[in-house]
């Protein structure tokens, strides 16, 4: 099977190209936390750094028990025998497709490896729109509607995946479509799979973030990690809490079985680090709180500057990502440009302007429309005493390497907006 590379790492590469050859760039393709390590993790990590044995494959003891504790504070009580660590929750997740077999429903727009995994596995998406406003989680009748057309066709499917908050589109579902979610998932026997890793990035703390595990926790498998909360995408380590149920056990021996043929261990110096981050130390949950104020400061500096030039978005809740549509450009962009597609856009936007991005096909199932998703989280500065300072700023989008960004932002857009029909490229915020 042909599997091409993963669309977030390839625009990352295609970006670090322009550079090395002095080109400049705005890097708002890929989801990399931006930030520094803090310096009581690496502390943790060089203890832990003796530890040179494989260990258990579903990770170490003090690992799984900190993880349960960390769910157990968030309303989700949860055994340290049904939680699995792995490198990364990729490869958790590509385990747990493994276990699951069948199709698998997936949230249209939705994190691009869903679709991908879902393939390797052997397998196919069936793609749901989400409702407006609920990104994350597909549209619980449409899934109803769309599983039982699937096994009518004899189609297997066993599972539906959710992302809450999003990725793409930084939405928080709602408490009533995770209700239903779950009641459709009960109705047709599925696995709810819900990607959790961006819970602890949401930009008003008095938002709650819902679990499908609250409604279904006979069903429901709920994984996160530490790459976006305390920016360690380069630790690798995801952890992943089954279900109290036959169900939970059944695929905890089978993603076992998967793990110890792959990976045997995640790393066991990480392990003890992570151990200690989801024990949630006050220092680490300053770091994560400056976190949240710090992506949500700059993703709302950003959003602002789309809607003012014309394009439609979700105002973002969660994270760092914003989801624009410039369908309101249509008639000029391919008037001038010969441009009809989300991907000859952004390949015009890069190509013209060093403007990264990642088209709404690579996360709609192959629609292509005039869409894109963005990630702001690279925009925080070059160095680590930059990060630190726009981590302890007030406004940090007033830094001057963030307002350079934000100001050369303004320069693309206008320059797009001031050729489009103004009747098009009129702000409009949803």
């Amino acid at each position: 099977m042909s599997v091409p590379v993963s669309p977030t790492l390839a625009l990352n590469e295609a970006l670090a190209e322009k550079r090395r050859h002095g080109m400049p760039v705005l890097p708002l393709g890929f989801g990399e936390a931006g930030l520094p390590v803090h310096p009581a993790l690496r502390e943790a990590l060089a203890i832990g750094s003796s530890r040179n044995a494989y260990g258990p494959v579903a990770g170490t003891a003090e690992l799984r028990e900190a993880a349960a504790g960390y769910w157990g504070r968030r309303g989700l009580p949860t055994d340290p025998g049904l939680v699995v660590a792995g490198p990364g929750s990729k490869p958790l997740l590509y385990g747990l497709l493994l276990a699951l077999g069948g199709d698998i429903v997936a949230p249209s727009p939705g994190w691009v490896s869903y679709r991908a995994q879902a393939r390797l596995t052997g397998h196919r998406p069936i793609h749901v729109p989400t409702v407006p406003g609920q990104g994350g989680v597909p549209r619980p009748d449409l899934v109803a509607e769309a599983v039982l057309a699937a096994r009518g066709a004899g189609r297997t499917v066993r599972s539906v995946v959710v992302t809450t908050p999003d990725n793409p589109t930084g939405d928080i579902a709602s408490r009533g479509t995770i209700e239903q979610i779950a009641r459709v998932a009960r109705e047709l026997d599925l696995t709810i799979v819900s990607n959790e890793i961006y819970r602890d990035l949401v930009h008003d703390p008095s938002t709650f973030v819902h679990s499908p595990a609250e409604f279904a926790p006979e069903r429901t498998v709920v994984t996160t990690g530490l790459s976006k909360s305390l920016a360690l995408c380069g630790w690798r380590l995801g952890v992943m809490r089954l279900p109290d149920s036959p169900l939970g056990r059944s695929l905890l021996a089978d993603v076992l079985g998967v793990a110890s043929e792959v990976w045997s261990s995640p790393a066991a110096p990480v392990q003890y680090a992570a151990a200690y981050a989801f024990g949630e130390p006050e220092e680490l949950t300053e770091r994560i709180e400056r976190s949240r104020r710090l992506h949500g400061a700059v993703v709302r500096a950003v959003a602002d500057r789309l809607q003012r030039a014309g394009a439609v978005l979700p105002t973002p809740r969660a994270g760092f990502y914003l989801y624009p549509d410039f369908s309101g450009w249509s008639d000029y962009l391919e008037r001038e440009h010969g441009i009809i597609t989300g991907r000859q856009l952004t390949a015009f936007l890069l190509d013209a302007y060093g403007l990264g991005g990642l088209p709404a096909a690579d996360f709609e199932g192959g629609h292509d429309a005039l869409r894109m998703r963005l990630a702001t989280s690279l925009l925080y500065g070059d160095t680590d005493v930059q990060r630190y300072a726009a981590l302890a700023a007030d406004d940090p989008t007033r830094l001057p390497w963030i307002r350079a960004h934000l100001d050369r932002l303004d320069e693309v857009l206008g320059d797009l907006a001031r050729h489009a029909d103004p009747v098009h490229a009129r702000g409009v915020a949803c």
